[in-house]
């Protein structure tokens, strides 16, 4: 990995507000918590941060709101070196939401768009210059589809390595997947897009995304790792790594910065997919998505051990 990549960002910034207790409540139930922290997060913002620990000139195209929340999500990025030029605050609307519970290191999650609703088609028109110098640009569904699908076809218009994530999970017009090189869901989102059941085999859903025009997809497994099905029909598994578990809020984006990442600098998918379940073990071992992002130095050795 001797090429520094440079990686787009075009997705959403929240501000997580992580509670902490024993065990979530039924529905009705009050329980107690112990900690609350305000943390600044959102898939895109999160996968930016941890694309840009590992090294990569990062750039972010979104949108955050007038308020305290959105001037503290705009630092927090800018003190890991990325371009925030593309982000624009949208005065009138309250910066994106994501209530966290977390529980015994799982977690459950609600998320309010505010103005990660205002990212739209012009705002890539009008950074396409940062879409044009990158090697990769990685996408999630926290923003408009709209915005998402006119993403895919600008980067792919301009010879980009497209990369979705289509979380939260939600079903996806073909003609966006057509445009998207790689797809990295995890299973709930895969059997969705897939049209499966949990009956049908992990190999053959991915193969129906194929149908539908993805080229490559890869699956995140949680603990077990992940499995990957190759342009050429490769298909293979890759398995995970124990770790304390603190909080897995930001494991999923970090396996697909650090995806994103080892793709642009060259390595073959399989390689590709090693290198990022590694980078989303280590991000569950501390609390907070941002926090929990390791550095590039940090996954040499882990892998070296």
């Amino acid at each position: 990995m001797n090429k520094i990549p440079s990686i787009v960002v075009i997705g959403s910034l929240n501000i997580d507000i992580v509670v902490e207790a024993d065990r979530p409540p039924q529905m009705g139930e009050t329980v107690s918590g112990s900690q609350v922290h305000f943390i600044p997060g959102g898939k895109g913002s999160n996968q930016a941060v941890a694309a840009a620990r590992l090294g990569a000139r990062t750039a972010m195209i979104g949108a955050v709101g007038g308020d305290p929340f959105g001037a503290e999500l705009l630092q927090s990025l800018k003190r890991e070196g990325i371009d925030t030029s593309a982000v624009k605050t949208v005065s009138g609307t309250h910066t994106g939401v994501a209530s966290i519970l977390l529980s015994q290191g799982d977690n459950q999650i609600i998320v309010v768009a505010g103005a990660n609703g205002h990212c739209t088609p012009a705002d890539i028109d009008r950074h396409q210059e940062l879409v044009r110098q990158a090697d990769a640009v990685l996408l999630q569904l926290e923003i408009p589809l709209e915005t998402v699908q006119y993403a895919a076809q600008t980067a792919k218009r301009l010879g980009k390595a497209v990369v979705l994530n289509p979380a939260p999970a939600r079903p996806l017009p073909d003609d966006l997947l057509s445009h998207v090189d790689v797809l990295i869901p995890n299973e709930t989102e895969l059997y969705l897009l897939a049209e499966a059941d949990e009956r049908t085999e992990l190999v053959d859903a991915m193969r129906r995304l194929q149908d539908k025009g993805v080229r490559t997809i890869v699956t995140t497994l949680g603990a077990k790792g992940a499995a990957y099905l190759t342009e050429d029909g490769a298909f293979g598994r890759v398995p995970g790594h124990k770790v304390d578990v603190v909080d897995t809020t930001g494991a999923g984006d970090a396996f697909n910065a650090g995806f994103a990442f080892a793709l642009a600098t060259g390595e073959t998918v399989p390689a590709a997919v090693a290198f990022a379940v590694k980078v989303g073990a280590l991000a569950v071992t501390r609390l907070g998505a941002h926090a929990g992002m390791p550095t590039l130095a940090q996954v040499q050795e882990f892998a070296a051990e």
